[in-house]
């Protein structure tokens, strides 16, 4: 039930304004692609494994196959044409033989054209649909699972993170976390692997403050969970990141392992990785059709901007990038109900009427995005290594969840900024929140701040600041406003961040037979 009384032509022009604003960056997406967005393409179509021979260290196949193509012919027309062609030419069974003697020096890649290019585009677009069908069978066995375990009880579902490093840990303290209440296993990569232009092959042990998201992590995960969601009687939902230089990459294998949820938001790599904006909205908007294809719920990140401007003063850009955020992903296709808007409460508890504040920031949210699966965020900016003013922060954060109709609550960790969590951490974190809403209850239905009061007062402040800030978005443009550090005070521009040689212009006889399945939504 309502209880902020936007206003509907506010509420209209937000979303307007939004979708001008957004617009010269959908085109720019639509008309350019990058190299992730033909690796992806090329794992959709089966290729997989590495090059244990390179000097350097391991390569992953279809890396070797995409570099090779753009030296020898250029990407503006697509990867699939040459490399199918070059498939046939050669008399290859496979795309991993094919790569293999790409490594060898002995296949040269051109685009091809009549006949050739005809023959190429059937065989590329065969070779695509059937991953996305492994995609769509996975979807369809996620829904028999939760029609046969149950999703969790209640809302909101609790989040929680594991972060070891090594897979094999990782699932030790996941399966621990959801015997012990978690709904969602969100599982960190390790740091820095956003800025990896390759995704790594293989189980992997030795990430740092988290571990690598691979495909085989992702199996091995997402089977573990399974087990334990027939033991504790729900399905429990695996989390990773479609970020970074690899997004649409990762997206794919999120898909061809039945991951859950993905993080994706469409600045954080620029505003906080200095990720190329071009490379960024072209990758998110490939990642977001294929999120979409695998009802993968996404997780944005407008908490992030918060960690590095004030709570109170910048609370309109978090509004605005998830207004942004909302036509950008309906425009990939993501329905609300895949659309998990973030926000959080980083409001420095010592400011006066703290809490009143972040309920109000919490319930604009809500009442802003009503079908939205929302993502609440709890402290960490102001968490001081005090653990047990941490641990009643994260009640107080625990509570605005209940009282205001949050559906994806992270579970806050009272050692935030001292330590990588224990288990007997994440055994307290989850206490706190279970004892929270239990003890709440329904207490939502008995929540109404007063009309004239400073909950109200507060949101349709923010609100309005948004609307102004988007109007001045429209006028200057997107790319500008990033460029001046509207949001989080990062100032990126167009034409600079890491991966910019990795985009190219379309030319006029672009073709990639993923865009056009996931726009068409067809299997064959």
């Amino acid at each position: 039930m309502p209880l902020l009384d936007l206003d509907p032509a506010v509420v209209a022009t937000a979303r307007r304004l939004a979708a001008k604003a957004a617009a010269p960056v959908v085109e720019i997406a639509r008309s350019h692609t990058t190299v992730s967005v033909e690796r992806a393409t090329l794992r959709l179509a089966g290729i997989t494994g590495a090059d244990s021979t390179h000097r350097a260290g391991d390569v992953p196949w279809v890396n070797r196959v995409v570099d090779t193509v753009a030296e020898h012919c250029g990407l503006q027309d697509g990867v699939c044409g040459p490399v199918f062609h070059a498939l046939a030419e050669h008399d290859l069974g496979s795309l991993t033989e094919l790569a293999e003697a790409t490594a060898a020096g002995q296949v040269t890649f051109r685009v091809p054209t009549g006949k050739d290019a005809t023959r190429a585009d059937k065989a590329a677009r065969a070779a695509v649909a059937k991953g996305l069908r492994t995609v769509d069978r996975n979807r369809a066995q996620r829904d028999k699972l939760v029609a046969k375990l149950g999703d969790p009880p209640r809302r909101p579902w609790i989040y929680l993170i594991v972060a070891t490093g090594d897979i094999d840990e990782d699932v030790v303290q996941a399966a621990n976390a959801a015997r012990a209440g978690a709904d969602i296993i969100a599982v960190i990569r390790s740091t820095g692997q956003s800025l990896l232009d390759y995704v790594p092959e293989g189980a992997t042990h030795h990430g740092f403050a988290g571990t690598y998201a691979t495909q085989e992590n992702f199996r091995i995960m997402r089977a573990a969970m399974d087990e334990v969601s027939r033991e504790v009687g729900r399905y429990v939902r695996v989390t990773n990141y479609a970020s970074g230089l690899c997004m649409p990459e990762i997206a794919v294998l999120a898909g061809l392992q039945r991951l859950d949820m993905m993080l994706n938001d469409s600045m954080y790599g620029i505003l906080f990785r200095d990720i190329n904006p071009i490379r960024t909205f072209v990758d998110q908007r490939f990642s977001r059709q294929v999120h979409a294809r695998a009802g993968i719920i996404i997780n944005t990140g407008e908490d992030n901007y918060l960690t590095t401007a004030d709570a109170v003063d910048a609370a309109h850009t978090v509004t605005v990038s998830q207004l942004l955020n909302e036509h950008f992903a309906h425009e990939a296709g993501l329905p609300d109900e895949l659309l998990g808007l973030g926000h959080a409460f980083e409001i420095n508890p010592k400011v006066p009427e703290s809490f009143r504040l972040e309920l109000a920031h919490a319930l604009l949210a809500r009442e802003l995005f009503p079908d939205a699966p929302l993502k609440w965020m709890p402290p960490t900016k102001h968490m001081t290594g005090d653990v047990f003013n941490g641990y009643l922060l994260d009640g107080f954060f625990n509570l605005a969840g209940a009282l205001t109709g949050q559906s994806i609550l992270l579970v806050g960790m009272m050692t935030e900024a001292v330590v990588t969590p224990f288990l007997s951490d994440r055994d307290l974190a989850l206490a706190n929140v279970r004892y929270v809403l239990d003890a709440a209850g329904g207490l939502a239905e008995d929540f109404r701040p007063a009309p004239d009061g400073l909950i109200v007062k507060r949101a349709h402040q923010v609100l309005g600041e948004a609307v102004d800030l988007l109007g001045r978005i429209v006028d200057d443009g997107l790319l500008t406003a990033i460029a001046s550090g509207t949001f989080g005070l990062m100032k990126r521009p167009p034409d600079q961040g890491r991966g910019v040689a990795g985009v190219v212009a379309k030319a006029d006889g672009y073709r990639n037979p993923a865009t056009d399945l996931l726009d068409e939504g067809a299997t064959k």
